[in-house]
């Protein structure tokens, strides 16, 4: 029975074999990299000019770039630019690449400064509202799939219903989702969507 289970199907011998197969990867791999890396210089431009809401000791040059293999079985790469974790506090903009999936661009909050950050949210919801952003509905702030039950979209008519969804929650994660096949992506604009994805989010965090 162990035996049985453990043998490859022809399907698997054929994928074990392809050699091209694992030099695409690792080609894709290296072009993703290089994206965040440029994407991590856009942001870092910025934040340059902005008067953000942050946690003490923020550092607006910390960032991190992450590769793994096993988000849900799936490959990704990510950058954190900006990057704060520290205790209870976070505030982190992240551009995730998520194989076999889609791209995230996602501004992570938690602890200090909650209030205020839905406070300006609500306040300012109608400069939010219409950019492509999404309010996540995940219990944690490390779930990355989108759509119904995932996501809320950030429309104008739905004030009430995210207004809802904030006050029960001690973290909040607006995300900005792209397929694959958009053309930016195909195009290698991360660097511009991100930018762009970061600038919809700051009615939240700016003074």
């Amino acid at each position: 029975m162990m035996a049985h289970s453990t043998a490859f199907t022809e399907e698997e011998t054929v994928l074990l074999a392809d050699a091209q197969f694992f030099r695409k990867k690792a080609a894709i791999t290296a072009k993703v990299r290089s994206l965040l890396e440029t994407t991590r210089g856009a942001l870092q431009q910025e934040l340059v000019a902005r008067s953000l809401i942050t946690p003490p000791h923020f550092d607006p040059h910390v960032h991190q770039l992450v590769k793994g293999e096993h988000l849900e079985d799936f490959p990704y790469q990510y950058l954190d630019c900006p990057k704060h974790f520290a205790g209870a506090n976070i505030f982190t903009f992240r551009t995730l690449v998520w194989w076999g999936h889609h791209v995230v661009c996602a501004l992570l909050l938690e602890g200090v400064g909650m209030k205020q950050y839905k406070q300006q949210f609500l306040g300012r919801f109608h400069q939010l509202a219409g950019k492509g952003l999404e309010l996540s509905l995940a219990s944690s702030l490390w779930e990355w799939k989108r759509g119904e039950g995932y996501t809320l979209p950030i429309t104008h008519d739905r004030k009430a219903q995210i207004a809802a969804v904030l006050a029960e929650r001690s973290f909040m994660k607006v995300v900005h989702c792209l397929p694959f096949g958009d053309p930016r992506i195909q195009n290698g604009q991360l660097a511009q969507v991100a930018c762009e994805a970061f600038r919809a989010t700051l009615p939240i965090v700016t003074h």
